[in-house]
């Protein structure tokens, strides 16, 4: 049989539209009805990716909070995993192999999106589309101007958006953060001075790829072709599936794409960084491969107004000692500039996905944030494959002088899978 297009068209997205147009701006669950919960109390969601997260961000995101939820339809490549779902969230649920076939259901508030990262950016924009509002797993791309493309899809089309990660909400909690945030976003400081070090918690030499792998039968429960996606269609090997699916290009980007999106969600918002990028990049790291990740010791990335980061594999290589850490202080400011920050108010709270969607708010793990938060590391990993420093400008996302280096910026997908 013949597998349907990848790409949306035109009629589709306008027929999908003109469909969703009644819950644009007030979500299907919160007007009521016979047959529905009252406002606030549940979700309708859908699932696309039934392996080890799954479900994880709806308990997170929507039950914990206060709110809740029913799954009503779950997706898979991978049979014996979808079979699973019914056992893990009831008989009820609707199972389907495409993920196109589950966006389209007019009864769903919230798609939950669990898949590897390669398909992250084609389903968050065609949830976009469909009117649903969506919680997409870390990282939330493979490459950077998925990443833009994904922000474009959620703005234009009015949805709420929320990465699966939560640090920056504990961040807002303490008094320093909140101070160094201030600072930041007051732009009185005329040279940031600070040099933010997150030391080790990337498992660098565990997330290693392999190579030369000699291809194996495709299992007759998995449908490795749309699997791969708009990745290439590389010969199937046990090791390219599941939980090493991290450790090659085609489809993340090793420890740095898998763990960065957590450890720089709090960073981004104490140091107000939520709209902009690293201005320079530079790596220690052997040569890489071009398919499967390898070790890195560190890398150093620098922002237009001088704050230094830098991440550290601490499990090979030479030390970072460029520099030691440094935050900023209320001290690095002139007097005038001090009293103005000490008399700000203290930043809203940030909104959590339950009531964003019931309020049509900003979600606190928006797009945007989600967006620059994983440019970090996908900036960090174009440094250690090229084995050079790059130079980035955060406005037009593009590496200057650089034509090797931005095709790593802008992949190409493979047909019939695109973004347009």
């Amino acid at each position: 049989m013949r597998k349907p297009s990848g790409r949306l068209t035109r009629r589709q997205v306008l027929s999908t539209a003109a469909a969703t147009a009644a819950v644009a701006v007030v979500p299907r669950h919160v007007l009521g009805g016979p047959g529905q919960s009252p406002p606030s109390e549940t979700l309708a969601a859908g699932l696309i990716g039934c392996g080890g997260q799954a479900g994880e961000d709806l308990n997170t995101y929507i039950k914990h909070p206060g709110g809740d939820y029913r799954l009503l339809a779950a997706c898979d490549v991978d049979k014996t995993r979808l079979a699973d779902a019914k056992k893990r969230f009831g008989q009820h649920v609707e199972l389907y192999t495409d993920w196109r076939r589950l966006i389209e259901r007019k009864d769903l508030d919230v798609v939950s999106i669990a898949t590897p990262p390669h398909w992250h950016a084609l389903m968050c924009i065609g949830a976009a589309q469909a009117g649903k509002d969506i919680l997409c797993e870390k990282p939330m791309t493979r490459f950077i101007a998925e990443g833009r493309a994904v922000v474009s899809a959620v703005h234009r089309y009015g949805r709420v958006f929320q990465i699966g990660t939560s640090g920056r909400f504990g961040a807002e909690k303490s008094a320093t953060s909140r101070t160094i945030h201030k600072i930041m976003q007051s732009g009185l400081l005329k040279r940031c001075p600070a040099v933010f070090i997150q030391k080790g918690g990337f498992p660098v030499q565990e997330y290693c790829g392999r190579v030369n792998l000699k291809p194996e039968p495709v299992p007759e429960h998995l449908d490795w072709d749309m699997y791969c996606g708009p990745s290439p269609l590389r010969p199937y090997h046990s090791h390219r599936f599941g939980w090493s699916h991290r450790f090659y290009w085609d489809y993340e980007g090793g420890g740095l794409a898998d763990f960065a999106q957590h450890y720089m969600d709090p960073f981004q918002w104490i140091y107000a960084k939520d709209h902009t990028s690293p201005v320079e990049v530079e790596a220690f790291a052997p040569p890489q491969h071009p398919e499967a990740c390898g070790v890195w010791a560190w890398v150093e990335l620098k922002y237009g107004d001088g704050l230094t980061l830098v991440l550290e594999g601490d499990k090979w290589g030479p030390r970072y000692d460029r520099a030691p850490p440094r935050h900023v202080t209320l001290g690095d400011l002139d007097p005038e500039s001090r009293q103005k920050v000490e008399a700000m108010p203290d930043p809203q709270p940030l909104v959590s996905f339950v009531e964003a969607v019931k309020t049509r708010k900003e979600a606190g793990g928006h797009v945007e944030a989600a967006h620059r938060a994983i440019t970090i590391a996908h900036l960090s990993n174009i440094a250690i494959r090229l084995g050079r420093k790059i130079r980035y400008d955060p406005v037009k996302e593009e590496i200057l002088g650089d034509d090797v280096a931005n095709r790593l910026v802008s992949q190409p997908m493979r047909e019939p899978w695109r973004i347009v």
